[in-house]
C-alpha cells in the first residue's frame, strides 16, 4: 500500500514539474545519407545543458512528417528533454524533406539499417550525448529495435510501445476487426486460420486440386460476411489459379504452426541477446498487435535471464497509440486525443532510474 501511495506521489510531483518546469529545447537539422539518398533528420537538445544521452525515435508503419509539429511526438521530446536527453528523429525515404521514393513495403531489416546509419552519423559527428544512445519505438519498431540492438549491443535502453513478436500482426488485426463487427471470438479465429491456410497452400505451390479440396472443408466460405469483407471471389477457375500462382514472388516464409508471415527470423534468439534495460508499454485495447503474446515472448526472452532489465506497464483503457479509448478499434471516434493517465510518467520515472544507474 505504501508503495502505491509513494508512486502516486511521484507521479503528482512529475505532473507539476512537466507543467511548470519544462526546459526549452533547441531544434537543429541533422541529415544523413542512406543508400545514396539524403534523409532529413532533426535533433532536439535541451538549451544550456549538455545532453546526457540521445533518444532515437523509431516510428511505426506509414509515412512520416517530422518536419512538421505534432503534439504526439512533441510531448515525448519535451519530457525527454526534461531529463537532459536529446531526441533525434528523421523522415523516411520519400517523406518530408527526405530524398527518394517512399516504399510502404520496406523490410524491417532495411529499416534497421537506416537506424544504424543514423547512429553512425551521430557518432561520426561526435554529437553530444551520442555516447549513450537509446531507442523509443512504437508498433513496427518492435521488429526493428531488436535488430538494431543486435548490431549495436551498446544501445543504452529501449522503450517498446505496442511492440510486436516476430510475425506479421495483420492476422491479429483482422481477427480483432471481425470480432468488433459481430463475429464470435472462436469463429473469427477459425476463419482467419482457414484463410491463412489457403494462402500458404497457394504460395507453397499447391495444386489446383488441393485448393479445391481445401475449399470444401473451409467454414469461412459459407459465411457471407467474411467472404464479402475479404472480397473473396467464389469462382476461381484453374486458369486464373495457375496465372496467379505463377505471378507470385514470395520472398518470405510462414510460421509452420500458424501460417503467419515471418517478418524477423529467429526473433526469440535475437530478443535473448538484448542486454540493455527495456520498458515494454502496452494498451490492453490494442486492435493492431497481440499485446499479450508480445509480453509473453518478452518475459520468456528478455526477462528470463535477468528480470531486472525488463519492466512492463499496461494500460486497461489504452489503444495501439496509448490514447484513452473505449473499444480500441481503429475507426473509434475518440472523445479527445489524450494519452492514457500515467503513460508519460511511466517513461519518465523509468528513464530517471535507468539514467541514474
Amino acid at each position: 500500500m505504501r508503495k502505491v501511495v509513494y508512486l502516486s506521489l511521484i507521479c503528482s510531483i512529475l505532473n507539476i514539474t512537466l507543467l511548470f518546469g519544462q526546459k526549452e529545447l533547441k531544434t537543429d537539422t541533422l541529415n544523413f545519407v542512406f543508400e545514396g539518398k539524403k534523409l532529413s533528420g532533426y535533433i532536439d537538445v535541451p538549451k544550456n545543458t549538455e545532453p546526457v544521452g540521445i533518444v532515437i525515435i523509431v516510428p511505426g508503419h506509414g509515412k512520416t512528417s517530422f518536419n512538421k509539429k505534432f503534439w504526439y511526438y512533441d510531448s515525448l521530446y519535451k519530457n525527454f528533454g526534461e531529463l537532459g536527453l536529446a531526441t533525434f528523429r528523421y523522415d523516411k525515404t520519400g517523406c518530408g524533406d527526405s530524398q527518394g521514393k517512399y516504399n510502404h513495403e520496406q523490410s524491417v531489416y532495411n529499416s534497421a539499417k537506416e537506424i544504424i546509419s543514423a547512429i553512425n552519423e551521430l557518432k561520426r559527428r561526435d554529437i553530444p550525448g551520442s555516447d549513450k544512445i537509446g531507442l523509443w519505438g512504437i508498433s513496427r519498431a518492435g521488429y526493428i529495435c531488436p535488430l538494431v540492438i543486435q548490431e549495436y549491443p551498446s544501445i543504452a535502453f529501449w522503450i517498446s510501445v505496442s511492440g510486436t513478436d516476430g510475425l506479421n500482426s495483420y492476422p491479429y488485426k483482422l481477427k480483432s476487426d471481425l470480432v468488433f463487427a459481430g463475429l464470435t471470438e472462436a469463429k473469427a479465429k477459425l476463419f482467419v486460420s482457414e484463410y491463412l491456410q489457403q494462402k500458404a497452400l497457394i504460395e507453397n505451390g499447391g495444386t489446383y486440386k488441393e485448393y479445391v479440396d481445401l475449399k470444401l472443408k473451409q467454414a469461412f466460405r459459407k459465411n457471407e460476411f467474411f467472404m464479402s469483407y475479404m472480397n473473396i471471389d467464389r469462382e476461381f477457375p484453374k486458369s486464373l489459379y495457375d496465372d496467379y500462382q505463377r505471378s507470385l514472388k514470395v520472398t518470405y516464409k510462414r510460421d509452420k504452426e500458424s501460417n503467419i508471415r515471418i517478418l524477423v527470423s529467429d526473433f526469440d534468439k535475437i530478443l535473448n541477446e538484448v542486454k540493455c534495460p527495456v520498458l515494454a508499454i502496452m494498451g490492453e485495447k490494442d486492435f493492431i498487435v497481440d499485446w499479450k503474446k508480445t509480453l509473453l515472448l518478452y518475459n520468456k526472452t528478455i526477462g528470463a535471464k535477468n528480470k531486472d532489465i525488463l519492466t512492463v506497464k499496461t494500460f486497461p483503457n489504452g489503444n495501439h497509440s496509448l490514447l484513452k479509448c473505449k473499444t480500441g478499434a481503429p475507426n473509434e471516434r475518440l472523445e479527445s486525443m489524450e494519452f492514457c493517465d500515467g503513460y508519460i510518467d511511466s517513461m519518465t520515472i523509468w528513464l530517471k532510474h535507468v539514467l541514474d544507474k
